[in-house]
């Protein structure tokens, strides 16, 4: 679900203007699971960009505000969602914690690092959603520590349905700041891709697995 059409288009122009966001339908990038995709996306970038940075923040600390009330911690999803969920949690003032993948196999083995404490109400920070896999892994690690998982919000989905059943799946409530829908209309707005380019764009979000160029 996205969190606010405005903020939507504003982060879409924001994450093609940066080139956090790059479409390429004609010469296709190769995922680690074997797909074709005319997208890669890249939120990192935004960190680099001071006025973008504090927009995203801004935004995903409002998004909280009015989804999760009364999240005691914030946690970044390792590791990509570290740097955002660490901004968001000084903008809202409560305590930041990160999950890693998995847990460590030296020290103290662990997989959540911070302090938090069995029962606090916690919100994820995840800067991208594909399958919806690492964010759900993170997910688990949490609950399995004892901690109540209000929901997640992230930068930008690519609105899979197989990412929306995962999370059905696992009874967790997720919003998004920008989704793919949204992205394409500001990239034909601004330029950044052609109309003739757009149906092929369109066919790759229905069915990735089998898209081809």
């Amino acid at each position: 679900m996205i969190y606010d059409i405005d903020i939507a288009k504003q982060v879409a122009k924001s994450l093609l203007q940066i080139k956090a966001i790059i479409l390429q339908p004609n010469n296709p990038f190769k995922w680690a699971a074997g797909w074709n995709s005319p997208i890669y996306c890249d939120n990192r970038k935004t960190l680099s960009y001071p006025e973008i940075r504090t927009f995203i923040r801004t935004s995903l600390a409002s998004a909280i505000n009015n989804h999760y009330k009364g999240a005691n911690v914030i946690a970044g999803v390792a590791t990509a969602g570290i740097p955002h969920g660490a901004l968001v949690a000084e903008e809202l003032g409560l305590p930041f914690i990160y999950v890693r993948s998995k847990a460590k196999e030296h020290g103290k083995r662990n997989q959540i690092e911070g302090h938090f404490e069995k029962g606090q109400s916690v919100v994820l920070i995840e800067d991208l959603i594909s399958s919806g896999k690492s964010s759900l892994d993170a997910v688990s690690a949490l609950r399995e520590a004892g901690m109540n998982v209000k929901g997640l919000v992230s930068i930008f989905t690519y609105g899979f349905e197989a990412a929306k059943q995962n999370f059905k799946n696992a009874n967790c409530d997720f919003v998004s700041l920008c989704d793919y829908e949204n992205m394409l209309p500001q990239a034909l707005e601004t330029n950044y891709i052609t109309k003739s380019e757009l149906p092929l764009l369109q066919a790759w979000r229905k069915d990735p697995s089998i898209w081809e160029k």
